[in-house]
């Protein structure tokens, strides 16, 4: 029975990971179609109730809470709270901003505090002899993009209209991490774990 759970184990992970990932840009696409529909402000709104679910939601799942998901509700409350409460559109676009700022600090701090830094913490499961040096390039290559998307997404805000700004922050903050996810698991494509591998480990337990 033991063997049959360590087989199934890290698929459900994998399938977990999956949907955490759909999930966190779930609330962007209700803002891009509440925007369509009614505006800034109602597509603030939708955001933050959209947000307050995708957690209640995942711990009623999982009886947890990732802190990146915290994060992102902390920030959303903050700032899409402003938004609504001055009737200001400007701070509803520096919460991208301050979010991947957050997540920078998070990702580079996690290489000085316990044995593993956040990226190998999630995809450590899915992989394995994965040089310690690779894991610190590609933590640090997440810390960069973070910096880079925080810093895009203030200059398309400050230089271009409003509506720009939500297709951009939909389609291309959106479609820069795919593909950055995409490149990261081509690195790592090499040391990722099969279904053969792991039915093997079952057999050999």
């Amino acid at each position: 029975m033991r063997r049959a759970e360590a087989r199934v184990h890290p698929n459900n992970k994998e399938t977990d990971a999956t949907m955490r990932l759909l999930l966190d840009f779930f609330p962007i696409l209700l803002f891009f179609v509440a925007y369509r529909m009614d505006g800034i402000y109602t597509a603030t709104a939708v955001a933050i109730l959209a947000t307050l679910a995708l957690v209640a939601g995942f711990w009623w799942r999982h009886r947890r809470v990732e802190r990146m998901h915290l994060v992102t509700l902390g920030v959303i409350l903050v700032f899409g709270g402003a938004t609504l409460l001055f009737r200001d559109p400007v701070y509803i676009k520096w919460k991208p901003t301050v979010a991947y700022g957050i997540f920078a600090l998070v990702f580079l701090g996690s290489m000085f505090v316990g044995e593993r830094n956040l990226t190998e913490r999630m995809l450590g499961h899915l992989t394995r002899g994965v040089p310690p040096r690779l894991w610190r390039r590609l933590n640090l290559a997440w810390v960069a993009f973070f910096v880079a998307a925080a810093g895009l997404n203030l200059f398309v805000a400050y230089h271009f209209p409003e509506a720009t700004w939500v297709n951009f922050k939909l389609f291309g903050l959106l479609g820069l991490t795919f593909l950055f996810v995409l490149a990261q698991t081509l690195v790592l494509s090499r040391y990722l774990v099969t279904d053969g591998d792991r039915s093997v480990d079952g057999n050999g337990s």
